[in-house]
């Protein structure tokens, strides 16, 4: 009789819904969490090689942030009037049926995976740096880096949600103490007047560099969306989503251009350009023979609040993907410190076996036709539901819609053909991916009739 109890009790504990205790606060440090992470440290050396121009460079950088805005605007309303877990696949789901969103949910999940697998190799790959006596344990170390914050996680959504603020905002203070460093001890000049190089000789070829560069700026704005995977989560989404993804964006620019203002302050525009590290270059002449090693400290910590976060928001995909009918509902279950354990336990297996397998590279190469798809299919949503559903309560509604919307759209797409062209190979992988989804699909909603 006892046991029976317990086990009744276990049960309605483990078919609580989501807590809504998160706020602002954690919002932006999702956003700066999941955003800055080391492609800023190496990142302006390629655009610096592409661009030349000081000021240049720094424009390019700034339209990557307006850029990221519009797209910020647009996903703000849709994650305030849809406040679900799950992220894109929910707005494609209502917006386009459940096939459309069973895919972009899928594809989100196992890129986000391919991410983790990613972020957790390169820490340790950092970490062997330091701990030189570690070099034959990287993957080992992967995975009791995953398994370390998968058990920070279990315990609670407060323990996961305060190490994600704790973990950001050291980030971003270490961020800045190396911003303020590069103008103290750097000793160059922003202009760019001591050493320059030879700029494109046309139109043309500028333009295409011009693209080149912010293509890879944007892609390191690649994060400002992250809030909209905890919307059920959050007090008041209606209040709070707003203020967190603006306030995480602009904080997450400020630190962007204030690092490429710093390595240009430090480094001849020449040296950033041909640099394939320019942080560490920069750090070595402000710090000497320490410069690496505290450039491999930034990076471990920048690289810990992005995993953090990326397995936040890989757990809420699939478990919103159950509970949705579009995968085993058991596995959307939440415990009483307001975690879903099952959908945790299940994305830190798949990463597992990424490691172990070693095709996280192939899978990220894939994974990368989707995330721009995603954004397209996402905004598509938005437009698509204005006409569908014009009576749905929008406590937030996008400015300046729908131009907005629209250049944010068409820069997707532009993207997405470039990734065809620029990657046919993993391109052609992406589309066998999509069409493996429709049995799958069947599959899956066969299975929860029965």
């Amino acid at each position: 009789m006892k046991n029976s109890t317990i086990q009744a009790q276990v049960q309605v504990v483990e078919k609580q819904g989501l807590k809504k205790i998160l706020g602002v606060s954690f919002g932006i440090a999702i956003t700066i969490g999941g955003t800055i992470g080391v492609g800023i440290l190496r990142t302006p050396g390629m655009v610096a090689a592409n661009l030349g121009s000081p000021l240049i460079i720094m424009l390019a950088w700034t339209l990557g942030g307006i850029y990221s805005f519009l797209g910020t605007l647009s996903s703000i309303e849709l994650a305030t009037a849809i406040p679900k877990a799950g992220g894109w696949y929910v707005y494609v789901r209502r917006a386009f049926g459940s096939y459309g969103g069973f895919v972009i949910g899928w594809s989100d999940w196992i890129a986000n995976c391919a991410t983790l697998a990613s972020i957790a190799l390169a820490i340790s790959e950092f970490a062997v740096i330091i701990f030189t006596g570690l070099q034959t344990s990287i993957k080992e170390i992967a995975i009791l880096i995953i398994l370390a914050f998968t058990i920070i996680q279990w315990i609670g959504l407060r323990s996961g949600s305060r190490t994600q603020e704790l973990t950001s905002f050291i980030k971003a203070l270490i961020y800045f103490a190396f911003i303020i460093a590069c103008f103290l001890w750097g000793g160059g000049k922003l202009s760019g007047e001591t050493e320059t190089i030879k700029m494109p000789s046309t139109v043309s070829a500028f333009f295409f560099g011009f693209i080149i560069a912010l293509q890879s700026i944007i892609f390191s704005y690649d994060g400002w969306y992250n809030i909209i995977y905890f919307s059920e989560e959050d007090k008041n989404p209606g209040k709070n989503l707003p203020r967190s993804a603006i306030g995480g964006l602009l904080i997450t620019a400020i630190i962007y251009l204030s690092v490429n203002a710093g390595l240009l302050y430090v480094l001849p525009v020449s040296k950033l350009a041909s640099s394939i590290a320019p942080a560490t270059d920069a750090a070595q002449v402000i710090f000497g023979a320490a410069g690496s090693k505290i450039i491999t400290i930034l990076s471990i910590v920048a690289l810990i609040s992005v995993l953090n976060a990326v397995l936040l928001i890989a757990t809420r995909i699939i478990f919103g993907l159950g509970r949705d009918g579009l995968f085993i509902k058991r596995i959307s279950s939440v415990s009483e410190t307001g975690t879903p354990r099952r959908a945790l336990f299940f994305t830190t297996a798949f990463v597992i076996v990424l490691i172990i397998s070693g095709s996280v590279d192939t899978l990220i190469a894939i994974s990368a036709f989707f995330y721009v798809a995603n954004y397209f299919l996402g905004f598509s949503s938005l437009i698509k539901l204005r006409k569908k559903e014009p009576d749905l309560k929008r406590p937030f509604k996008t400015w300046g819609y729908p131009a907005t919307t629209l250049i944010f759209l068409a820069g997707s797409f532009l993207f997405l053909i470039g990734d065809v062209f620029g990657d046919p190979l993993n391109a052609i992988f992406a589309l066998i991916f999509a069409a493996i989804t429709y049995p799958a699909y069947k599959l899956v909603m066969r299975a929860n009739q029965t």
